[in-house]
């Protein structure tokens, strides 16, 4: 069991009627850091994602494979396995359920089932932060079909659109999938069938938001942990900039250098979003950036892709930091050494592929590769990451790109 107040935390043993239990929604890379992290803490966890052999199940205590977009059956693994705490680590769950469980008191939602129902679509967070919040976004609109998408852009008798160029993606996806930039109504077609077969759900619904010209954009990572007193303090990781191909990110680096004003309003802009979402643990604040102008994008309420150099980068990862964030223990942000990431792609379409390569990536001086086990590869699928630290970010940035170049997916 956890208790959190009052008194100083309590964690019990694994696989005991005292321990400490956690069931993951959602078990791919990032959650198989999380994984470990806590049971580095002592944690018994329960791994469940939609496919067999996923990263984070390999190393759970237990696993379980689900489709966690079904209500009832996801109701059922909670109730049989009584969690401590719940932590979704992907969009596609059944979030009236998990609303549901917390109402009952069933189990505790991190960051809360709120935050989950808000962040897993991005209708929900992009409402919360342009039209409650009054928090700075770049112009959006939603549609529902090719025709609703055509008038969001190109305008109607209701209105003008947002224009070209814009971005369109599905309201429920991951890592870019299904969003595409549009350039003329040439792209039209193709983007609103690219977004549906992109979408987590059956959901026939796209945002469509105005192109921003940023110089650059950035993930904030936010942490809202329990001080000794019992109340909520937010802490804020030095900038992470990244590098995005199709609307996935390939390469990322800590610290990304801004303005202090830049840097001051975007830690306004986090920890305004963030704060009225609640609960504990990390989230992930995308932000565009021009000059010492800020612009809310997304926020995910869990560890970020792009916060995997943060293996590298910090005392405490990404993932140590919601462990500890989410057990209710002190947190340390700091930032040990410049540090960068690059992503491994599988390069075929292929069940069991092996990789080559490894030796000379890790020759490559202040380098680590993490390869995330998972069990099927495609082409354009991340398969493994490396992590390296340098002097400064641009020499960071060229040893992990050199490491993952050297790292070859091949069939088995």
């Amino acid at each position: 069991m956890i208790v959190m107040t009052p008194g100083p935390v309590r964690i019990g043993t694994p696989n005991s009627p005292g321990a400490t239990r956690v069931l993951l929604l959602g078990a791919g890379e990032l959650g198989k850091e999380v994984v470990i992290a806590l049971q580095r803490l002592g944690v018994e966890v329960i791994a469940v994602d939609r496919y067999d052999g996923a990263p984070g199940q390999q190393v759970a205590h237990r696993a379980h494979t689900i489709d966690m977009t079904d209500a009832a059956a996801l109701t059922a693994l909670v109730e049989a396995e009584r969690p401590d705490l719940v932590i979704p680590e992907i969009e596609a769950i059944a979030t009236d359920a998990l609303a549901a469980l917390e109402a009952a008191g069933t189990t505790t939602v991190i960051p809360t089932a709120r935050a989950t129902r808000l962040t897993m679509d991005r209708e929900g967070i992009r409402r919360l932060a342009a039209e409650e919040l009054g928090l700075p976004t770049s112009p959006y609109a939603f549609a529902d079909s090719l025709d609703e998408l055509r008038a969001a852009v190109e305008g109607s008798a209701d209105g003008p659109g947002i224009g070209y160029p814009c971005v369109v993606k599905p309201v429920m996806s991951s890592s870019g999938k299904g969003q595409s930039v549009l350039r003329s109504a040439a792209d039209l077609d193709h983007a609103w069938e690219y977004a549906m077969a992109g979408g987590r759900v059956a959901r026939a619904r796209v945002i469509v938001e105005g192109f921003v010209a940023f110089d650059y954009e950035i993930t904030l990572l936010t942490v809202r942990a329990s001080t000794t007193d019992g109340g909520t303090a937010t802490s804020f990781c030095a900038p992470i900039g990244h590098l995005q191909r199709d609307g996935d990110y390939v390469e990322s680096w800590q610290p990304q250098p801004m303005s202090d004003a830049a840097l001051a309003e975007a830690r306004r802009i986090a920890g305004a979003v963030t704060a009225n979402l609640g609960g504990r643990g990390v989230f992930g604040v995308e932000l565009f950036v021009a000059g010492d102008r800020v612009l809310f994008s997304e926020v995910s309420p869990r560890p970020h892709d792009t916060g995997l150099v943060t293996l590298a980068t910090q005392r405490l990862s990404e993932f140590e930091l919601h462990a500890r964030a989410v057990l209710g223990l002190p947190v340390d942000v700091t930032l040990l050494s410049p540090g960068a990431s690059a992503v491994v792609y599988g390069g075929v379409d292929a069940t069991g592929i092996a990789f080559e390569g490894v030796a000379d990536a890790l020759a490559v001086p202040g380098t680590d590769v993490r390869l995330f086990g998972k069990p099927e590869s495609f082409v354009r699928r991340r398969m493994g990451v490396a992590v390296a630290v340098g002097d400064d970010v641009a020499q960071a940035r060229e040893r992990a790109t050199t490491a993952a170049s050297l790292v070859r997916p091949v069939t088995a």
